[in-house]
């Protein structure tokens, strides 16, 4: 979860002004700060690109009319918060929501509203499609760091994981830049992505057993929950991961590493009631046991998550993060730890807070 303080999370519970803020950086250099009618940023792990924006606007003046206006909104960013206001004279005290490239801007030219869309910054290195073959070498953080600032010189980016030596991946002609920086950063186990402050973290999905719970969504006299759905899907749901490297421009021979569910009372246990379901993943940046390892159990953690989802209603908490750990307490009184997968935030006073976890386990 974003930093903030107890007093914060306090009031989120209580009768409180919501405080927000758009700021639209132009290609110009100038910054302004839009007036807003609502919008909302949905956050959502399971997406390539994890944040995306809505902003309602009343101004039409917006809207590019004339060429001056499109090249100071072609590559224009947004920057979304939300927060609390206390009241004079205390100033907002605001949460980043993330940084976007603005996508569109349509909308009545006359009377208005416009509606603006955006994605994070990792829209721009997905889009930036290799115009000639590009070798990634040395380590997972240095590939990935040089395929994001080859579209991006200043991005930032921080690693929350031990570095892995890999093996040499070429990327064709039209190959998805982000999509590669997703294969090397299995090589570590790690994912990446643009986090609520515009910078490209490489990390670890938390683990559901041992991650301590960030928020108490609780049913209870001046608690957070509205409401809350519990199912169990086998879709996709996976058992087993085979990570298999081959790196014959290195004279690599094959390595490969299976990583199951070891967890005898885990519904999805290898070899238990529901069977062995194994999925498969390959890239000649696993050159070692330990790589392959490293990206088996990523992946098979990923896999078998959705076995068991939840859908929950709570007031709004800006500073939620996926991969969160939660503790749920439903109007029966029972108690569950949820892991956050999406989520939507609404740029408005009224509205909920809609949570779609990716898994769940009851909680003493």
């Amino acid at each position: 979860m974003y930093p903030v303080s107890d007093r914060f999370l306090a009031r989120l519970a209580e009768s409180h002004r919501v405080a927000t803020r758009v700021q639209l950086f132009l290609t110009n250099g100038d910054v302004v700060d839009l007036e807003h009618t609502g919008g909302s940023v949905t956050v959502d792990r399971q997406q390539a690109h994890r944040r995306t924006c809505t902003v309602t606007v009343p101004d039409p003046a917006l809207i590019p009319r004339t060429p001056s206006d499109q090249l100071a909104v072609y590559g224009a960013r947004l920057r979304i918060s939300r927060g609390v206001d206390y009241g004079n004279p205390d100033q907002p005290d605001l949460v980043p929501l993330g940084v976007f490239r603005l996508d569109s801007v349509d909308g009545d030219v006359n009377e208005g509203p416009v509606n603006l869309q955006g994605k994070d910054l990792s829209a721009i290195v997905a889009d930036d499609k290799l115009t000639e073959p590009w070798t990634s070498t040395g380590t997972v953080v240095g590939a990935v760091t040089a395929l994001i600032q080859r579209s991006i010189p200043d991005a930032d980016v921080i690693s929350l994981v031990d570095d892995t030596l890999i093996g040499a991946r070429t990327f064709d002609v039209q190959a998805d830049p982000w999509a590669g920086v997703q294969e090397i950063a299995a090589a570590a186990g790690a994912e990446v992505y643009c986090n609520a402050d515009g910078v490209f973290v490489i990390a670890t999905l938390p683990d559901l057993l041992t991650t301590e719970p960030v928020w108490a969504v609780e049913a209870v006299e001046g608690g957070v929950y509205i409401k809350g759905n519990r199912g169990m899907k086998t879709d996709k749901v996976h058992n087993g991961i085979l990570a298999r490297g081959e790196n014959t421009s290195e004279n690599v021979p094959p390595v490969s590493w299976l990583a199951v569910d070891d967890d005898p009372g885990s519904p999805t246990y290898w070899g238990g009631p529901y069977g062995r379901r194994p999925d498969f993943f390959s890239s000649s940046t696993l050159t070692t046991e330990a790589a392959c390892q490293q990206a088996a159990i990523l992946k098979v953690r990923q896999a078998k998550a959705p076995n068991a989802a939840g859908d929950i209603s709570a007031l709004p908490n800006p500073a939620l993060e996926p991969g969160d750990v939660i503790r749920v307490t439903h109007e029966d009184g029972t108690r569950e730890l949820h892991q956050v997968a999406a989520f939507t935030v609404p740029l408005s006073q009224e509205g909920d807070l809609p949570i779609s976890t990716i898994a769940a386990k009851e909680d003493a």
